[in-house]
């Protein structure tokens, strides 16, 4: 049928593009629950695969009939029967989907194959752990989910916790309660193509960030919404500029972010605490709770910012950024040193 010809059995009224819209949202519903569905019930078809090999090795078949080459020859001999989908890696993740998830009611419904797949890369439990619960906590596709772990998101967060800290984030995943939970450092720009030694400004920083808004909002976490950039403070016909303006919906406040391109300085943090002395009495409206502000330096001397922070009531905070994605040799080796002194 043509367009036209549609056109005379279903005239433009209001009440046909109400229909139309009505069916379009439950098939759009109707294949995103069958998406589901079939993700669902092919990670648990995979992990009890999984177990039939773990099963298979453990009662010492391995060795009487596949030899040492069990899983070359697993792959070719499904591949040949049934197929693409069982490459050796594909059937080694499988193995080990079941030896980390060993309850399948532990799996989740919303993470794909392509996710566990990515998570299971990694060698700790407890870096699994953390990101199955926080792909599915915060959506994250299959790309999100790449970025966060070459960024070494468990790794940062970890950092700035005791052992018991370590083992709740990788259990229960970030659980956002108060302003430290929002909280990076480093924050890791590598999305933003900048050289590492390049020689730029604090507004091309910034301009880039709002080109890559959604990047951003990613490397920012769970909970921000973009309010708005070089935000006008005007006191005693003076005016000030904030760089960029956030809102939280989990924590219900405004949180302001400066930009430095060298090393945070004293003078940094009080321009921070005027900003969030302003918004606390000319912004924030009922319901909205304290206003929280970061300011974002390429360095920070933690001496420095010990004194200039003393006796700070307002939620201030100072964070590194850089533009390169960190070391993860270093990364692991310092939670490694974190959890045998502890």
């Amino acid at each position: 049928m043509r367009k036209n010809e549609i056109e005379i059995f279903y005239p433009k009224s209001q009440a046909a593009c109400s229909l139309i819209n009505q069916i379009g949202d439950l098939l759009q519903q109707g294949r995103e629950q069958v998406a589901r569905s079939v993700n669902t019930i092919l990670v648990n078809t995979y992990w009890m695969i999984g177990r039939h090999i773990v099963e298979y090795e453990q009662g010492g078949k391995e060795k009487a009939e596949y030899g040492s080459f069990l899983f070359e020859q697993l792959s070719k001999d499904l591949t040949k029967l049934y197929g693409k989908g069982f490459s050796r890696s594909n059937l080694l993740y499988m193995r080990k989907l079941y030896l980390i998830f060993p309850k399948s009611e532990t799996l989740s419904n919303v993470l794909s194959w392509s996710h566990y797949f990515e998570i299971l890369r990694s060698d700790s439990e407890l870096e699994i752990s953390f990101y199955a619960k926080q792909a599915e906590k915060e959506n994250w596709s299959v790309r999100e989910l790449k970025r966060q772990m070459k960024s070494m998101l468990f790794h940062r967060l970890a950092l700035s916790k005791d052992k018991k800290g370590v083992l709740e984030l990788s259990g229960q995943g970030q659980e956002i309660q108060k302003a430290e939970d929002i909280l990076k450092d480093p924050y890791v720009l590598e999305f933003l193509g900048m050289p590492e030694k390049h020689q730029y400004l604090e507004s091309e920083l910034e301009k880039k960030l709002i080109s890559n808004l959604q990047n951003f909002l990613l490397e920012l976490g769970k909970g921000f919404t973009f309010e708005k950039r070089q935000y006008r403070i005007s006191i005693s016909g003076k005016h000030f500029y904030v760089d960029l303006v956030f809102y939280h919906r989990i924590l219900k406040c405004f949180v302001l972010i400066d930009l430095k391109r060298g090393e945070v300085t004293h003078q940094d943090v009080g321009q921070m605490n005027l900003y969030l002395n302003y918004f606390k009495k000319e912004v924030s409206t009922d319901g909205d709770n304290e206003p929280i502000g970061i300011v974002l330096g390429a360095d920070k001397d933690h001496v420095l910012v010990e004194y200039a922070t003393e006796s700070i009531s307002n939620q201030l905070f100072i964070s590194k950024y850089q533009l390169y994605l960190p070391d993860k040799k270093q990364l692991e080796n310092e939670l490694n040193k974190l959890l045998d002194n502890e």
